[in-house]
């Protein structure tokens, strides 16, 4: 059936949850898993950080670490059930963008990741990542919550 999973997380226990489905789901038919964390760009929307400021370098490096402690984590849980696992960071990425583009480039047959399940307003001011990966994935997307 899938051969190839890409497990989306940002370390959240919602996304846990997505997280722990796509490996027993990997699992269950011997395929191989990518997992990966999206860090999104900066922005001019962030209050007190300039583009170029120390404060906005040292927010990435931050994030870069923060990305990497999730991704060593996923990794071994799937050694221990000896689960094929490449990790990816996709830095400079809105999350959705990132985990189409990563999918693609890994030649994913489907997408495991979670939804917050926002509604009305809330759904429409943080944007839906969920529903834009949905909405636009090529391949068939399992969605957890």
């Amino acid at each position: 059936m899938f051969k190839h999973i890409l497990i989306a997380t940002d370390g959240s226990e919602l996304a846990g949850k997505a997280v722990t489905t796509g490996l027993n789901l990997a699992k269950s038919l011997s395929a191989k898993i990518t997992i990966v964390v999206v860090t999104e760009p900066r922005t001019h929307l962030v209050p007190d950080q300039t583009l170029a400021s120390p404060a906005a370098d040292e927010r990435d490096a931050m994030l870069a670490r923060a990305a990497q402690a999730i991704l060593a984590n996923v990794r071994a849980e799937a050694n221990k059930l000896n689960i094929q696992c490449d990790v990816t960071h996709v830095t400079n990425e809105f999350p959705a963008e990132g985990i189409l583009k990563e999918a693609k480039a890994k030649g994913c047959d489907v997408i495991v990741m979670a939804s917050h399940g926002r509604r009305g307003l809330a759904r429409l001011v943080l944007g839906g990542e969920t529903l834009r990966v949905v909405t636009q994935s090529t391949i068939p997307v399992l969605v957890c919550r």
